[in-house]
């Protein structure tokens, strides 16, 4: 899933980009409200972790102006302050969730994927396509009753499949989805991770869900059968 952090400090903006990275997540920065506002109007987000001490425009601000502009990706206001007026003028604002600094890890994590979750829409928590279940809190894959090791990014690629079972899903689209905007890597990953994928989730069980669609890109069936 991809994933903007709105953060002008750049350790803390790294250490979020490096751990959000390394969990399968495709994560763009934007160093201040501006940048945000910029990105998030051009590139479809899932979710925005937005800091709210800002150079310029605050996050509150920021936030605002993105509801203002019809962007409703789910947002997670980061802050060190804790008092009860900032979390009510943060949702207020429009911000979905509320984390106070110093956070632990996995509940920036837990927060990010009930948010992903609901998006636009409610998901369910666990993702079933036939007999293939994915779990993005525990990160496992099984089909039937065998499990699937799958790399980080092997991972991304599937639960975009899963997310929308039967639909063509193009090149430019897995790509935004599973790399980030700074990806300059080979042009013909997408068509070497769909391999891996197959090598792992079809081949060892007889399988063919993960199907090319010729001139348009790559669809993983609804159904087996």
């Amino acid at each position: 899933m991809r994933v903007l952090v709105v953060e002008d400090e750049p350790h803390m903006a790294e250490l979020i980009r490096k751990g959000l990275s390394r969990e399968g997540f495709a994560v763009d920065v934007a160093a201040d409200g501006e940048e945000c506002l910029g990105m998030a109007g051009e590139t479809t987000y899932d979710a925005i972790v937005l800091d709210i001490m800002l150079p310029g425009i605050s996050g509150f601000e920021t936030c605002r102006r993105l509801r203002g502009e019809a962007v409703w990706t789910p947002v997670l206001m980061l802050t060190a302050r804790d008092s009860v007026d900032d979390r009510v003028t943060g949702l207020d604002a429009g911000a979905d969730d509320y984390l106070v600094k110093p956070f632990a890890w996995p509940e920036l994590l837990a927060r990010l994927r009930a948010l992903i979750r609901r998006g636009d829409h409610e998901r369910p928590t666990v993702l079933e396509v036939g007999d293939l279940r994915l779990d993005p809190a525990t990160r496992a894959v099984h089909r039937g009753d065998a499990a699937i090791d799958l790399s980080a990014k092997e991972f991304a690629l599937l639960e975009t499949f899963m997310r929308r079972p039967g639909d063509v899903l193009p090149r430019a689209h897995l790509l935004e989805r599973a790399w980030d905007v700074g990806y300059q890597g080979r042009s013909n990953v997408v068509d070497v991770y769909v391999g891996h994928l197959r090598a792992k989730i079809d081949v060892p069980f007889g399988r063919r869900t993960l199907e090319t669609v010729r001139g348009s890109g790559y669809r993983l069936r609804a159904a087996d059968g």
